[in-house]
């Protein structure tokens, strides 16, 4: 790896960026679910630029990129997406200059797709039936093409993807929760926010449990969330970090929105809700323990399947 000298005012703009990644709040589940003996949090991942816990790896990724002179000048940054990583690399890269180009499924929802125009990201539609495998394949194509063009940030196959997580979200659990955790349970997608925060927090405390969770079939509306038997295995999956994998009806998740926005105050995003009933679901299965799942956003960009919830 080699590292390049970054002009002061890049340099100045990439410090106080980071400054808005991370640090977000651990929120106590108290009404939803509760039990004597168990502790259950939620991460609100929405309270950082960009409004997801996408923020992390995509910042790490551009800083990362700038400074080993891989995006420099008019190089556009290259990805695939199913939204969140797509807007968090818009909201960083609108601060810094730098063009971005998302491939994105046909149907991610349409305020995703508004807020990814306001930014002025160029997105380049794939099939709504390939999902995000199939905006992979065009994006790594479009970088085959036009090599000089595009720095292709790759992130389902990006270590920087991971290593965000490790740096951040993992110390940041530990500390909020006094190293007092016994499990850690996450939705898998690109696999970074488990497989990051889970080799970090295994470490801290090598007896904590990390929970893995997936769809129950490929069939599923998670945005965002790969059923891995019928998907692609992003390249940064460590199948060996989990000790049990919990598998999430879809249609049970986003029922609990509802329940969410009555009981705690919040409005949750679908994978925020299918991350909370996985992490309740250890919970009916223990004790005692102190549960940390991560809510990734709100559900701020899902105003379509908002109406038929609320």
């Amino acid at each position: 790896m080699i590292f390049t000298q970054v002009e002061p005012v890049l340099e100045q703009k990439l410090e106080q960026l980071k400054s808005l990644i991370g640090n977000t709040p651990l929120y106590p589940i108290n009404n939803v679910f509760s039990k004597p003996g168990i502790k259950l949090y939620a991460k609100l991942e929405w309270w950082q630029i960009g409004a997801s816990v996408k923020s992390r790896p995509a910042f790490s990724i551009i800083s990362n990129a700038i400074r080993t002179g891989q995006l420099y000048g008019q190089r556009a940054l290259l990805d695939a997406s199913s939204g969140n990583t797509a807007i968090a690399y818009a909201s960083i890269a609108a601060n810094l200059g730098v063009p971005v180009s998302i491939c994105l499924p046909q149907n991610a929802s349409q305020e995703r797709k508004d807020l990814l125009h306001q930014l002025g990201a160029e997105i380049i539609y794939t099939s709504k039936f390939g999902g995000t495998d199939e905006a992979q394949q065009e994006a790594k194509n479009l970088f085959l093409q036009h090599p000089d063009r595009y720095f292709y940030a790759d992130q389902y196959n990006n270590p920087f993807n991971w290593k965000a997580h490790y740096h951040s979200t993992a110390e940041e659990i530990f500390r909020q929760t006094d190293g007092a955790l016994t499990h850690f349970v996450a939705g898998l997608g690109t696999t970074g926010t488990f497989t990051g925060t889970g080799r970090k927090l295994k470490e801290l405390k090598p007896d904590v449990q990390l929970i893995s969770l997936q769809p129950d079939t490929a069939l599923h509306s998670l945005e965002g969330w790969k059923h891995l038997e019928t998907a692609k295995v992003p390249g940064i999956f460590d199948p060996y970090l989990s000790d049990q994998t919990l598998e999430i009806d879809s249609v049970e998740a986003v029922s609990l929105i509802k329940e969410v926005v009555k009981k705690e105050g919040l409005l949750i995003s679908p994978s925020a809700a299918a991350n909370l009933l996985g992490a309740m679901k250890v919970a009916q299965s223990i004790d005692h323990g102190t549960i940390v799942t991560v809510f990734p956003d709100n559900a701020e960009k899902y105003g379509e399947l908002l109406k038929t919830v609320l």
